[in-house]
């Protein structure tokens, strides 16, 4: 081919070729409504849509958003429980060009008047679980609030019903690529404010391949969706892909262990995700003893890191279910590496390796790669990746300073690329002098028999600067004492290790997506210490 301004790239595509080269989340549904348009899309208490239906519905609450007022890069706000709802207006807001904002229905109307404000979002939806708190925050920004059904429940009265907003009216073009912003995701973090994540449709789209290549997602599939669809781990590692697919949606939104046993029951469910908090959980439900989960094959965990033990508890109790370990975080969408089933043998505890779009390295403070098996900063590149974050540039510079996104976690890779997490880089205990990760001295308690749940936290303290220590919830009709979980460690643990202090408590303080919290937890015990 001859060379010249002929054969050149054209430095910008022009309209016509960017339309026919578009990609989307609304082109995904159209897709899987071709192609799948028969067979089952969402299964939500008493409705149930195929794809075809999903589709329409998604069309005409997509029409009723631009007859609102919502056009490209809008902010809708989605405050509200798992729901058929909840997954029509995912995928509705992104076929209108807006921009989602799926809030956490656990927050308090201070929070959510902070993200309403802060992403300037104009619609808020809200079920009857929410609707009170959104009524008593400030939204200076949102002009109209709409109900929209729960599981069980109608739309709220306090509000106009999202029925009244569908129509038959032909919806605007799509007008959204790759680049453009599909979701704002606030992430909960350590700093006094969340920061909004900036995903686009291309970095939401890259990451789907990843999982339905790594997690082995099929039309096949029955999932049972009980994690909040508001964070990104349900919504785009599990929802989004098995919609691309043509799986089978279950979508509850009540998490308790005995709903969900009776779920996966009922419909035959193949493939189920949750944090180590609800796997723990399910062991430990009454429900579980003859339940028939035979058709339970792929298992997916995540959020936080999974005690060993339980893990070998899993595989006893269901030798069938093939077992997958997803690591990452809200900013990059949220895959970055995966521990397949054939791979935990001898790597119980691992993250993995890098996912199919993500490069990852392990750094030392001046982004220098360290040796294998030494410990430094996870940081990545991929096209998964957020587009900063929202409003803040100098959080946005801070994150990818030298070019890769620092993950703010610890952890060390081997010589196979197999990646493990030590810690939070905020929660490694600097105690006495040394570092202490608190994952070590958590999976050496989760070892003693009469523990179900173990958090391990550093306190201030005169002597060691930060003190070990260990928060236990203990397993039904267990008696054990702290003397006993003392000794125990003592036999497990190095000295400057062992839990200073040890404390036994019925719950731990965790988000609605089951990640324990260790800051709530660490303040409740500063508390409780200056009240004594």
């Amino acid at each position: 081919m001859p060379d010249g301004p002929d054969s050149a790239m054209p430095a910008e595509l022009s309209p016509a070729v960017a339309s026919a080269r578009g990609q989307s989340l609304t082109a995904l549904l159209r897709r899987s409504a071709r192609r799948h348009g028969d067979r089952l899309a969402v299964v939500c208490g008493e409705t149930s849509w195929t794809y075809a239906e999903f589709e329409g519905v998604v069309e005409r609450l997509a029409a009723g958003l631009a007859n609102a007022g919502i056009g490209k890069g809008d902010r809708v706000a989605l405050f509200a429980r798992n729901s058929h709802a909840f997954a029509a207006l995912r995928f509705a807001a992104a076929r209108a060009n807006a921009v989602l904002v799926p809030i956490n229905f656990m927050l308090n109307a201070g929070d959510i008047e902070y993200i309403l404000n802060h992403s300037g979002a104009k619609l808020l939806f809200v079920d009857a679980s929410t609707v009170d708190v959104a009524l008593a925050a400030d939204r200076s920004a949102v002009e109209t609030i709409f109900g929209i059904p729960g599981e069980t429940t109608p739309p709220p009265l306090q509000v106009p019903s999202w029925d009244t907003l569908r129509t038959d009216d032909v919806p605007p073009p799509c007008l959204s690529g790759g680049d453009d912003l599909l979701q704002l995701i606030y992430t909960s973090g350590t700093e006094s404010k969340p920061k909004g994540a900036m995903l686009s449709h291309g970095a939401v789209l890259w990451e789907y391949q990843s999982c339905i290549i790594d997690c082995e997602w099929t039309p096949d599939t029955v999932a049972v969706h009980a994690m909040p669809l508001f964070h990104c781990a349900q919504l785009d590692c599990m929802l989004g892909p098995a919609l691309q697919v043509g799986a089978c949606n279950v979508i509850t939104g009540n998490p308790a262990a005995s709903n969900i046993i009776g779920l996966l029951a009922k419909h035959r469910a193949t493939s189920f995700f949750a944090p180590p908090t609800v796997w723990i959980a399910i062991l430990r439900s009454p429900e579980l003893e003859g339940a028939d989960l035979s058709s339970l094959e792929k298992g997916y965990y995540g959020a936080s890191i999974m005690p060993v033990e339980v893990l070998r508890e899993l595989q006893e109790r269901f030798p069938a279910i093939r077992l997958w370990n997803l690591y990452g975080q809200t900013e990059i969408a949220p895959v970055a590496s995966v521990l397949r089933p054939e791979e935990h043998e001898g790597r119980l505890g691992s993250a993995g390796r890098p996912t199919q779009h993500v490069e990852t390295r392990i750094v030392d403070d001046d982004m220098n790669d360290v040796a294998t098996g030494e410990i430094g900063e996870i940081v990545h590149r991929s096209p998964q990746l957020l587009s900063g974050y929202w409003n803040d540039p100098e959080r946005t510079a801070a994150a990818f300073a030298g070019g890769w996104f620092h993950s703010g976690d610890l952890g060390w890779m081997d010589a196979d690329g197999f990646i493990t997490v030590v810690d939070r880089k905020k929660d490694m205990i600097k105690s006495g002098g040394e570092n202490v990760a608190s994952r070590e001295v958590e999976e050496a308690i989760y070892r003693h028999p009469a523990v179900s749940e173990v958090a391990v936290i550093g306190l201030p303290d005169p002597k060691w600067v930060e003190a070990v220590t260990a928060v236990v919830v203990l397993r039904p009709g267990c008696h054990s004492k702290v003397e006993d979980l003392m000794e125990h460690c003592a036999a497990n643990l190095s000295g400057f290790k062992r839990p200073k202090a040890i404390h036994i408590t019925e719950t731990l303080p965790r988000n609605a997506s089951g990640k324990i919290l260790k800051r709530e937890l660490r303040l409740s015990m500063l508390e409780s210490r200056e009240a004594v």
